[in-house]
């Protein structure tokens, strides 16, 4: 299944995703994938993909990247 993120496989592919758009826009996420293990309401085990971003926008750029970011501006 291609489009099932709860796998490991599928986190992996979506955090990979996520880190190459914010990069190729300058922007330096921090994402991890953590194992949550056997979830009963699911009935299987997942992962999850975690973020330090806040409502999905990135907080930093990347290091010597001049440009102000949309958070900086006051």
């Amino acid at each position: 299944m291609d489009h099932d993120f709860c796998t490991t496989d599928g986190a992996r592919r979506l955090k990979q995703r996520i880190e190459e758009y914010w990069r190729e826009r300058g922007y330096d996420v921090d994402i991890k994938l953590v194992d949550a293990g056997f979830v009963a309401a699911m009935r299987s085990a997942r992962t999850d993909v975690r973020s330090n971003m806040v409502n999905g926008l990135p907080t930093r750029r990347q290091p010597g990247d001049e440009r102000m970011s949309r958070m900086q501006v006051a």
